[in-house]
């Protein structure tokens, strides 16, 4: 789940922006995204400010919301996938170990930060439509900006990984002046974090439109693509399987090219996949 108050990758507030009218609560989205073994449930849709409530607690975004009662974020999700429109309902609860109060700039200006909030959680998932109930490992965090990615950036990638006794996370961006930063944090379950030397980065396959995709990891034991749960022309959220500090562990991934995104033709590919409602 992602929680967005100006969406960054919608071609409505791209093009509010261009016309003096980019009101970052007119353009709020809850993406969800379910990854089944033989079924993926995709929603985002984009909703104005008159569907839009936020407190110091909570963020409605149409029928659905999510809010903070101490001691976990929950998601109540009532949306409709797209491209092939289906109900998905559920709740979603995030209980962390711990929440860290350190956030890390991404650029060289300062223009972008990222706060891994609660690097350790734990995740309860109960869907209605689908029926899907899990309890398992996960984490949250959040992104903000004051200028579009697409002008700040050229590419970023991101994993996670859960070790039994810590978490290891990795930000690595690329400016459009080719400077950025490499973050390695060691997260422990009491919120204690450590910054590393990053680990060697390694070169994977590709995905289907061609996203590049590079992964941190033990130079011993090179990272490989055990399944990619995204592929979009600007995007890709994957599986990886990897060592990191000795230790045998499933990865989550992320590689984003901001090149690719600005592109007219992908803009005008993504209505298909995020719709927009006023209300």
């Amino acid at each position: 789940m992602i929680a967005f108050v100006g969406s960054v990758f919608s071609p409505y507030y791209a093009l509010a922006r261009r016309v003096g009218r980019g009101d970052p609560l007119n353009h709020c989205a809850l993406n969800v995204a379910l990854y089944g073994e033989r079924r993926k449930h995709w929603a985002m849709t984009e909703r104005g400010r008159n569907a839009i409530g936020r407190t110091k607690r909570e963020f409605v975004i149409g029928p659905s919301s999510v809010d903070w009662d101490g001691d976990a974020l929950t998601f109540r999700i009532d949306e409709v996938a797209a491209p092939f429109p289906h109900r998905l309902r559920g709740v979603v609860r995030a209980y962390p170990s711990a929440l860290t109060s350190d956030a890390f700039a991404l650029d060289a200006a300062g223009r972008h930060c990222w706060h891994p909030i609660a690097p350790c959680s734990r995740v309860q998932v109960d869907f209605q439509n689908p029926a899907i109930r899990w309890l398992g490992d996960g984490y949250f965090d959040m992104n903000y900006g004051a200028v579009p990615l697409e002008l700040e950036f050229r590419n970023w990638e991101w994993s996670r990984a859960a070790l039994r006794r810590e978490t290891i996370i990795s930000y690595d961006t690329v400016g459009r002046n080719q400077d950025g930063s490499s973050l390695a944090l060691r997260f422990d379950r009491k919120g204690k974090v450590e910054q590393l030397e990053p680990l060697p980065r390694a070169t994977l396959r590709p995905t289907g439109w061609r996203v590049p995709r590079t992964a941190r990891g033990d130079a011993q034991q090179i990272a490989t693509v055990a399944r990619t749960l995204e592929d979009a022309p600007f995007y890709a959220r994957s599986q990886l399987s990897a060592t990191l500090l000795g230790e045998t562990v499933d990865m989550m991934h992320e590689s984003l090219s901001l090149d690719r995104f600005r592109m007219p033709i992908v803009q005008a590919m993504l209505p298909f996949r995020m719709p927009r409602r006023l209300t």
